[in-house]
């Protein structure tokens, strides 16, 4: 090889390596600086375009797990709410009962129908004050709750109505579907041995449930007030006649007919008396027979503490109100049933994010996490042969100053 000025080329290919090296010497110490093994483009450009989609992903999961959390705040505090309802339904029991004992004077059951109607208006309350960061909860209008990935794929959407709860409307009934009108028949006529009887038409399907008012009277006497809440089956209904008739002693029996019918029976004439005494007579029915609900149906309403019959405690109204009371507390229960349903939902929806966030967040962490063992070694590495190299370029430009030595 000739001997030359122009180019040291041994100096260049020095040169060059010597820049390689400080760049990956650069690059391994941001690595170690920032613990991240992607900090531009540069350094792996599908591992960075991963990790920034992953990246977007877990802020989504995380606000979601946030969203489901916040719609089981708002459920647990209407689900409280509903609990000291209860209580307080449980406390309007004692005094129906408690009124309907004929020992009490006039001033003793005006004290429990005063108590009663404080009952009344702070369930009243109850429903009006309370409230979800500044929302009303007990309303009819959806609280949506939006969980998602960050995908247009993966986004799902939790609609949850509390329902209403005011002195009008107290809990909620089963769904159910059309109403169709439950006729009575004509009274049969009492005797010494048979009492008069009143059968309604029969039930459209033996699982149909009913629902309504009934007023019955026996010999022109006072009238027994009933009340049936949505989504009674025609048993607990019968139940429900009978344990009022045995407690006003009007010797009514209520009862299931062929064909799945309710058939009241009177109590039969006393001796000595004209046939036909102790007719039945139905002043007031508007119970409907409802077939099963739709999949999906909204909850019906619950019941209504501002009709006639149950808005006043009174030692007549007591038993009326006394199963209207237990309506409402099942109603109540059946309403919480459907908030807890809809807490497990949104518990689950939130542990599954939660979930999928932790295993994305792993995923990213090792596309993108500094593998520091194998960062040491390089630094390690590339220190010396930054060392080597900055000797080697010393080396190389000293042997093209030999030439001089020529010259002299």
């Amino acid at each position: 090889m000739s001997l030359g000025i122009l180019n040291n080329i041994a100096a260049i290919y020095a040169q060059n390596n010597l820049n390689q090296t400080q760049a990956s010497l650069q690059t391994t110490l941001n690595q170690l600086s920032s613990g991240s093994r992607i900090n531009s483009g540069a350094d792996d450009a599908a591992g960075l375009a991963v990790v920034d989609g992953l990246g977007a992903n877990i802020a989504a999961l995380t606000q979601s797990s946030q969203n489901a959390t916040d719609g089981i705040g708002l459920l647990q505090t209407a689900d409280g709410a509903l609990s000291q309802v209860t209580n307080l339904l449980d406390r309007a029991v004692t005094l129906s009962t408690e009124a309907a004992n004929g020992t009490l004077n006039s001033n003793q059951v005006s004290s429990a129908n005063q108590e009663y109607q404080n009952i009344l208006n702070e369930i009243g309350d109850i429903g009006t004050t309370t409230n979800f960061n500044s929302n009303s909860v007990f309303s009819n209008i959806a609280n949506t709750v939006f969980v998602s990935d960050g995908t247009g794929s993966g986004a799902n959407v939790y609609s949850d109505i509390v329902g209403v709860l005011s002195k009008s409307n107290v809990g909620q009934s089963a769904p159910v579907g059309a109403g169709v009108a439950l006729t009575s028949g004509t009274a049969t006529t009492s005797s010494l041995t048979v009492g008069s009887s009143v059968t309604f038409s029969a039930l459209t399907n033996y699982n149909d449930t009913i629902a309504g008012t009934l007023s019955v009277s026996v010999a022109g006497g006072t009238a027994i007030n009933s009340t049936i809440a949505t989504g009674t089956s025609l048993t607990d209904a019968v139940n429900q006649l009978n344990d009022q008739y045995n407690a006003d002693g009007s010797g009514i029996v209520a009862s299931i007919g062929s064909g799945n019918k309710l058939v009241l029976t009177g109590p039969e004439d006393a001796e000595n008396t004209t046939a036909g005494t102790n007719v039945l007579a139905v002043s007031t029915n508007t119970l409907e027979d409802y077939a099963p609900a739709a999949a999906g149906a909204t909850a019906g309403a619950g019941i209504d503490f501002t009709n006639s019959d149950v808005s006043t405690l009174t030692q007549s109204s007591a038993q009326t109100v006394l199963t209207t009371v237990t309506s409402a507390i099942a109603g109540v229960a059946y309403q919480r049933g459907i908030i807890g349903a809809d807490i497990n939902q949104l518990t689950a929806a939130s542990n599954v994010a939660s979930a999928e966030s932790e295993n994305l967040t792993s995923a990213q962490s090792s596309i993108q996490s500094t593998n520091y063992g194998q960062a040491t070694s390089d630094l390690a590495k590339y220190q010396v042969l930054s060392q080597t190299g900055i000797s080697a370029l010393a080396q190389a430009n000293s042997v093209q100053q030999e030439v001089l030595k020529l010259l002299q």
